[in-house]
């Protein structure tokens, strides 16, 4: 405190004050050593400048509207380009309407068949159903079945992938001809075969077979006389009490929702609606069933369709069948070539092995 108040009194005597030795001691800052930077701002000719917003704002209106704002953008920067919002999806609605129920027929067979319909299937140039859902499959759904390709190649090899996908369909066919035997005459099947209690298939449907009764039909063939076009259905009973077309599948992958059997639906309400009109058959189906059956036994799914679900997918179908008109025209046109013949259902679904991500499930 002392060496403060002589120092006070030093500088007292020399003129100065504390307030000035204050200032005198930050005057040394680092910031002033060299030349200041100067700044490119201070180089604009301001009056210049004045005029100019002046000018600027003198050509404006005194109030700015929405309407001279866009001339104002229009002058400035070209008319402007507008594009098309996107639609909304419109519910297509068939061309062509044809009812997939038939009121001339009744339910139910008049009488029970000794033994379940095989109608054999009859080639000729009316396009399978199978071929029709594959030649109008989405740009998505192709998308998906090539990438799953793709990748299966890399991993097994281009010959892995074929014997993968030839076992893959072996097995379906051979679930099918083991599922047609206990069909066609319940209690007759050996439950000690060795291979039948080791095929986890058919461990899958036990649980669906206890409610499947009266069987119609069984690996038979449909045939829409007007609709032009054929198939091999897998069979027809009564699943709980309701008379349906019933669609068994392979599957790998686990397939809990109707929504998880892509084309499936569509596969069977074709079926349905050409049973109902093709004139082997005495009685009408209004009901469906896919049974999504797995290799490792664990139960299978059920997906009922009632009549009204039928009818919802029915209309998709008459959409995908005009889709293929349209395209088989297009390719007759192009190469003066007969369309292709019908597949029988064993073969046609040779591209679509079961489980396969992203791709429609095979026929069989």
């Amino acid at each position: 405190m002392k060496v403060f108040q002589s120092l006070c009194k030093q500088l007292s005597s020399k003129g100065g004050s504390v307030e000035a030795a204050h200032r005198a001691t930050f005057s040394t800052s680092s910031y002033s050593c060299g030349p200041r930077k100067k700044n490119p701002y201070e180089e604009v000719d301001q009056a210049r400048y004045s005029r100019v917003v002046r000018s600027v704002l003198a050509c404006r209106d005194p109030v700015q509207t929405p309407e001279s704002l866009l001339e104002e953008d229009d002058l400035l920067f070209g008319p402007v380009s507008k594009g098309k919002p996107p639609q909304q999806d419109e519910a297509r609605v068939p061309r062509n309407w044809f009812p997939i129920f038939n009121p001339e027929r009744s339910l139910k067979p008049c009488t029970e068949p000794a033994a379940p319909l095989k109608i054999p299937l009859q080639r000729n140039s009316m396009p399978s159903v199978t071929r029709i859902l594959q030649r109008t499959m989405t740009a998505k759904q192709l998308f998906y079945l090539e990438r799953w390709k793709q990748r299966m190649i890399l991993e097994l090899g281009e010959d892995g992938f074929a014997e993968y996908t030839s076992n893959i369909f072996l097995q379906g066919k051979r679930f099918h001809e083991a599922l047609e035997s206990m069909l066609s005459a319940p209690g007759s099947t050996n439950e000690g075969d060795e291979n039948l209690l080791h095929c986890g298939y058919l461990r899958s449907v036990q649980h669906l077979l206890k409610d499947v009764r009266g069987v119609c039909a069984l690996e038979s063939a449909v045939q829409h006389g007007t609709l032009k076009y054929t198939g091999l259905l897998d069979c027809v009973a009564e699943y709980r009490g309701e008379l349906c077309v019933i669609d068994w599948k392979t599957s790998e992958k686990p397939k809990p929702f109707l929504r998880n059997t892509y084309d499936n639906p569509l596969q069977v309400v074709a079926y349905m609606g050409a049973l109902n009109h093709d004139a082997n058959y005495s009685f009408q189906v209004q009901c469906g069933l896919i049974a999504v059956a797995y290799k490792d036994g664990s139960p299978a799914h059920a997906h009922f369709l009632d009549s009204e679900l039928c009818s919802h997918y029915w209309a998709k179908w008459l959409l995908r069948l005009e889709e293929y008109s349209a395209k088989d025209k297009k390719d007759k046109s192009l190469d003066g070539q007969e369309p292709g013949a019908c597949e029988d259902a064993a073969g046609a679904g040779a591209a679509f092995p079961a489980g396969a991500e992203g791709s429609p499930p095979p026929t069989h």
